[in-house]
């Protein structure tokens, strides 16, 4: 499907409240369709997608609800465990939530009768991500405003806990070397720790602030990207502790960083969801400008899907959908 390299939303699904935040699940669950959650106010919607672009038999997009799930308070982040099944018997859906109380809380469910959630306590202030271990998924990572990264078993048990010099903004688990963790912190700082010492073994510096967001690249896990203030910026960490590339691009500033899935030169950024709309841009490295710009209403989260150029923000009563050229 061509797409206009301007605003044009290729798809769009309904939802009964503003979406705070919206995620792919980034592992394969067994099953053609792609598993999608996202939250709002009090609950959390978890669904199934499927695109044209991977099935020809799929007019524009299929979306279905499989269960919405209670949270009793704003939704601010989400992770996909590596463990969902959809082709098990009984299906296994796992995934894990921060919310504005400060709490994480795991939820466990077989789409039927078992619908099991754990809070976790232990953060002192707003939780701003949060990952699964992707091997085995049996640990659950979190940076906060409180200065800290944990990390958790799935009872909820804190197993690791690394003092930060600011606000931990983004947390990231390398797909490979299960020990191996990233966390950028907002004073521009990205570090690299080892979970078997507890201690950090790698550095990179943006030397501009506020650091709001940073990825790790699944398919070249030498880049690292990141948003400061209004700029993108790309490190390779063989190279130096200083970002190789960087761009200003959003006006006022930019609020998340997600590179895609499928090809290591393509990432969206997003600026701050301001009062009227909020801008989605797509980069591709080969390209001096972005290759797409999408707007959206009041526009929330930020995610890529597992195997196609096609990413997904958040927004009011809606989840849009723009697809890209690889």
């Amino acid at each position: 499907m061509k797409q206009d390299s301007t605003r044009n939303i290729a798809y769009t699904v309904d939802c009964e409240d503003y979406v705070h935040v919206v995620k792919f699940n980034p592992f394969d669950s067994g099953d053609a369709c792609s598993l999608i959650a996202y939250g709002g106010n009090n609950y959390v919607v978890v669904g199934t997608c499927r695109f044209q672009e991977e099935d020809a038999e799929v007019e524009g997009m299929q979306y279905k609800t499989l269960r919405t799930f209670h949270h009793g308070i704003r939704v601010d982040a989400i992770a996909w465990s590596p463990e969902n099944r959809l082709d098990a018997l009984p299906p296994l859906i796992r995934f894990c939530t921060a919310a504005s109380d400060r709490k994480l809380r795991l939820f466990t469910s077989d789409l039927q009768d078992k619908n099991e959630f754990k809070t976790f306590d232990g953060h002192s202030d707003y939780i701003n991500d949060l990952v699964f271990s992707p091997k085995d998924g049996q640990e659950v990572a979190s940076v906060s405003d409180d200065h800290t990264c944990r990390v958790w078993d799935l009872e909820g048990n804190e197993k690791a806990h690394f003092v930060l010099r600011s606000p931990g903004m983004s947390v990231c688990w390398h797909p490979e070397e299960a020990f191996k963790l990233m966390v950028a912190e907002k004073n521009g700082t990205i570090r690299f720790y080892d979970l078997i010492t507890q201690q950090a073994i790698l550095s990179l510096e943006c030397d501009q602030t506020p650091l709001m967001s940073a990825d790790w690249c699944l398919k070249n896990t030498l880049k690292i990207g990141a948003v400061a203030g209004s700029d993108w910026l790309i490190w390779d960490i063989t190279r130096s502790s200083y970002p190789q590339d960087k761009r200003p691009v959003h006006v006022d500033r930019a609020r998340l960083f997600r590179w895609s899935q499928v090809n290591e030169n393509l990432f969206a950024t997003s600026g701050y969801p301001g009062k009227t709309t909020t801008q989605l841009l797509v980069h591709h490295l080969g390209h001096p400008q972005p290759i797409l710009t999408g707007t959206a209403a009041v526009g929330s989260g930020l995610t890529w899907h597992r195997t196609l150029p096609l990413c997904a923000v958040g927004g009011d009563h809606k989840i849009f959908f723009w697809v890209t050229e690889m």
